[in-house]
C-alpha cells in the first residue's frame, strides 16, 4: 500500500472567473483554493499547497484536534467557521486516532478525513483548513 497520497486539486477545481462575483471575501476563497495537497502517513502530515503560493503542514494530530464535526465540537451549537485556538495546543500520541485512513473529496469546497478509528464526520472546508495553517506567519496575531 503506498503511504503517500497526493490529490491533485487542479483538475476538479476550476473556477469560472466571468461568473465570480467581486467581493473581498470572492478574493479570499480564491486565495484559499489548494493546488495540491499530499497525506503523508510516514510522516503524519498533511501538506496544502494554496493557490496565493503559501504552503500549510498540518500534523495529523492538529486535524484530529481541531474536527469540525459535530460530534467532536460537542454540538451544532459549538461548531463555528473557525477552529478554535485550544486545539493548537492539545498533545497527541500516534493511534488510530490519529492516523488517516483517506482523504476524500467532498464537492469542491473541502476534505472529509477517514480516521483509522472509524471516525470521518468531519467536513474540513478551504477556509477551516487555511485558518487552521500552524505556521507561524499565520498563527502571529491569533491566540
Amino acid at each position: 500500500m503506498e503511504s503517500t497520497h497526493k490529490f491533485n486539486m487542479e483538475s476538479t477545481h476550476k473556477f469560472n472567473m466571468e461568473s465570480t462575483h467581486k467581493f473581498n471575501k470572492d478574493i479570499r476563497m480564491l486565495s484559499e483554493k489548494p493546488n495540491g495537497i499530499t497525506a503523508n502517513r510516514p510522516a503524519l502530515e498533511m501538506t496544502i499547497t494554496w493557490a496565493d503560493g503559501h504552503t500549510s503542514i498540518y500534523p495529523f494530530s492538529l486535524l484530529r484536534a481541531a474536527c469540525p464535526c459535530a460530534q467532536c465540537r460537542g454540538g451544532h451549537e459549538n461548531m463555528k467557521a473557525e477552529p478554535d485556538a485550544e486545539v493548537f495546543h492539545f498533545e497527541y500520541t500516534d493511534t488510530p486516532q490519529t492516523r488517516i485512513s483517506t482523504v476524500k473529496a467532498t464537492g469542491l469546497y473541502a476534505l472529509t478525513i477517514v480516521w483509522e478509528d472509524g471516525h470521518d464526520y468531519g467536513i474540513f472546508n478551504w477556509h477551516f483548513l487555511r485558518a487552521l495553517c500552524p505556521c507561524p506567519e499565520c498563527r502571529r496575531g491569533k491566540k
